[in-house]
């Protein structure tokens, strides 16, 4: 019986990852259960179990006291049943009496298997729960089940996930069987079990994949500072290399584009545009509003505004459809952005204002280089002048 029960734990260990401790413990407090219903109690506090881990050999006993007249069963014993286990027994003495679970009835007996499976139950959905706990925020691969209604149920292995309308990229069809890569959003712990949310339309999710494929920002080589999605049409990532050897864009692109094509495909041809972040606001939003080209940009930190300047030609381009490439590189640079053309700019002065501080600074430049060239001219006049001087007194001393 022992052995079998050694071996049923040794199972139940290896296939519900539940260690066998807490297993022991589950059966201890169920036979200290199947005692108190046996003797009808709802404390039994001098009964023990002792249970040997390597065996599973275990005893129960209770802790009597002896006395004259006994009142209770469970707490106390006679001086004559005393001694008839040791003369050497008197009043007040504690005795140990043994406890035979085979006189447990048999509702004592379904109660304990109840709190056996009860544990067992607790313990998988605690297990269950901290292991998928762990991949919150990341990655995963799952396995399309069904629709339920406009959802999606998602088997990730030992539980289910469910992939919300809201969450799905537009236009995808999914069907059962089919392998799909979703971003872990949420992991609720429930009485029936650990609940998952994913989602395919989470900006995190885009990142995850070029940690995937890309071994510099797996590495932390490289690092996306900033994501602005839309899913389903494009994306705009913002990328920064802590090695001055490392281009981050090129890096992200790869050889031919084959890592940034393997994301899109992922993504069933969404189209992703890879930048260089920058500290400076007015060249990181330059650098946002790609493919379009600037002229200028004004950029105040304080109040996270912009003014953005680009030639006529360019206004349809910097805008984008519908405004997303104006709208993804708000997102992706937190600053509110006004682009207008040239011919707009100069109507509202704005251009004007530009002018003004580029000539400013050209005339800085200018005088810092007349300075410059002065300080050399002077340089050289003394120099003539110190070589003239030893020259002469060469001539004196000959």
């Amino acid at each position: 019986m022992n052995s079998e029960l050694f071996e049923a734990l040794e199972v139940l260990e290896k296939e519900k990852n539940i260690s066998k401790d807490t297993l022991l413990d589950a059966i201890k407090q169920s036979l200290l259960q199947a005692c108190k219903n046996h003797y009808g109690r709802n404390e039994a506090n001098n009964v023990v179990v002792n249970i040997d881990p390597k065996t599973c050999e275990f005893e129960i006993y209770a802790e009597k006291r002896v006395v004259d007249v006994v009142e209770d069963d469970l707490e106390e014993i006679s001086l004559a049943d005393a001694r008839m286990k040791d003369p050497r027994y008197e009043l007040g003495d504690i005795v140990r009496v043994d406890i035979k679970s085979k006189e447990f009835g048999r509702i004592a007996t379904q109660n304990a298997k109840n709190v056996i499976l009860q544990k067992i139950r607790e313990e998988e959905r605690k297990v269950l729960f901290e292991e998928y706990y762990e991949k919150e925020k990341d990655i995963v691969t799952g396995i399309v089940q069904r629709y339920v209604g406009r959802n999606v149920s998602v088997n990730l292995g030992k539980v289910d996930a469910m992939l919300n309308s809201e969450e799905m990229i537009r236009g995808e069809v999914y069907h059962p069987t089919q392998r799909i890569k979703v971003y872990v959003l949420e992991v609720k712990d429930t009485p029936k079990g650990p609940k998952v949310l994913v989602s395919r339309t989470h900006p995190e999710f885009v990142k995850r994949l070029f940690e995937e494929e890309v071994t510099e920002v797996h590495d932390g080589i490289v690092e996306i500072k900033s994501i602005a999605r839309e899913a389903g049409s494009r994306t705009k990532i913002a990328v920064w290399s802590n090695n001055p050897d490392v281009d981050p864009v090129g890096a992200c692109v790869g050889v031919n584009g084959a890592r940034v094509n393997a994301v899109v495909d992922e993504l069933n041809g969404e189209k992703i545009d890879i930048i260089n972040w920058d500290e400076n606001p007015a060249l990181l939003i330059e650098n946002a509003l790609s493919p379009a080209k600037v002229i200028y940009v004004l950029a105040d930190p304080d109040e996270k505004t912009a003014k953005v300047v680009v030639p006529d030609y360019q206004l349809s381009l910097a805008i984008g459809k519908e405004g997303q490439n104006a709208r993804l590189a708000a997102r992706l640079t937190g600053f509110k952005i006004d682009i207008k053309s040239e011919t707009q700019a100069r109507e509202s002065g704005d251009l004007l204002e530009y002018e003004e501080d580029y000539y400013e600074d050209e005339n800085e430049d200018e005088d810092s280089r007349d300075e410059s060239s002065e300080e050399v001219a002077e340089g050289t006049e003394e120099e003539s002048e110190s070589v003239t001087e030893d020259a002469s007194a060469d001539d004196d001393q000959e």
